[in-house]
């Protein structure tokens, strides 16, 4: 007689267990939210797909409405916590369905090139609507900020991205491969996930330091950019 066992439908922590990392804020943080949608996602029977383009829509609505009210609050109009906090809400709540849709495909097997690409598509997109965002605050609310600072700012964001992106396939490399907590910590400063909290606590509680959060993730992703030509120049040349 054929068994009529079933397998156990997968727990939150099998979702967790194949997460891509991010960091040690996204580990502990957006990667458990994103498996909870994951598994939510899978007992409603949603593809991997519609997981992205929800966290394409929740990102750029975030992000349009952050850059739409700023010169609002910068002009003392609008209390400035509503919007900061919608940043950090929205802005969270988009990444965990970024991390989200990654796990649903693995858990189901349900990942596909043509999926992939759109998920780095939509990522582009998002991030470049949430660069556009914070930097129509620091603009509002210091006029003064100059359009070099913005362009630098927009331009080394990619930064991240781009090295992320890299970081899967066969040529993928680390200049500081240990994972011990104090490492870890100061790897905090390229956490997607700990950077759009700490944007949305400045723009929630002292929006006027957006132009130095701005001014101060140009230094680091440009360090950084600098340091991996220097550290892939090396190997090459070896």
């Amino acid at each position: 007689m054929p068994s009529t066992t079933t397998a156990p439908e997968p727990a939150v922590r099998d979702f967790y267990r194949t997460n891509r990392g991010g960091g040690l804020f996204s580990e502990a943080v957006s990667q458990w939210g994103g498996a909870l949608l994951a598994r939510t996602g899978q007992r409603l029977g949603l593809p991997p797909t519609a997981l992205t383009l929800v966290n394409l829509v929740l990102g750029l609505a975030t992000s349009v409405t952050v850059a739409g009210l700023a010169p609002r609050v910068a002009g003392g109009h609008l209390p400035a916590w509503p919007v900061g906090l919608l940043a950090l809400v929205g802005w969270q709540l988009a990444y965990a369905f970024d991390c989200a849709d990654g796990q649903l495909a693995r858990v189901t097997g349900q990942g596909s090139a043509a999926g992939a690409r759109l998920d780095v598509l939509c990522d582009v997109a998002a991030q470049i609507a949430l660069v556009a965002a914070l930097s129509a605050v620091a603009v509002a609310q210091r006029p003064g900020v100059p359009a070099w600072l913005v362009a630098a700012f927009a331009g080394t964001w990619m930064v991240n991205l781009v090295t992320s992106v890299m970081q899967a396939g066969p040529n993928a490399a680390s200049m500081v491969a240990s994972r011990s907590l104090p490492v870890r910590a100061v790897k905090l400063v390229r956490d997607y996930g700990a950077v759009i909290f700490l944007a949305g606590l400045v723009l929630t509680l002292v929006p006027a330091w957006t132009v130095w959060l701005v001014t101060a993730f140009t230094v680091v992703n440009a360090g950084f950019l600098l340091a991996s030509i220097a550290f892939s120049a090396r190997a090459a040349l070896r």
